[in-house]
């Protein structure tokens, strides 16, 4: 009888273990990390995109004209 005690005590720790399990809470959280990451490098390119193609047009020139 008690080894059958032994058992279920074990079974019903090893659910419990599994119903308070905070994996899924931390991939929930590195997922939303990395999707603010990824919209904060969108908004950066859209803000910072033309400054950017025209800073590296005129370096392109600049650079065409050493030769």
């Amino acid at each position: 009888m008690t080894g059958l005690m032994v058992s279920m005590l074990a079974f019903v720790a090893g659910v419990k273990d599994k119903l308070t399990s905070e994996k899924g809470a931390t991939a929930t959280e590195y997922s939303l990390l990395v999707g603010l990451i990824a919209l904060g490098i969108v908004v950066g390119v859209g803000a910072f995109g033309t400054a950017l193609n025209t800073w590296f047009d005129s370096l392109g020139k600049t650079v065409a004209g050493w030769k």
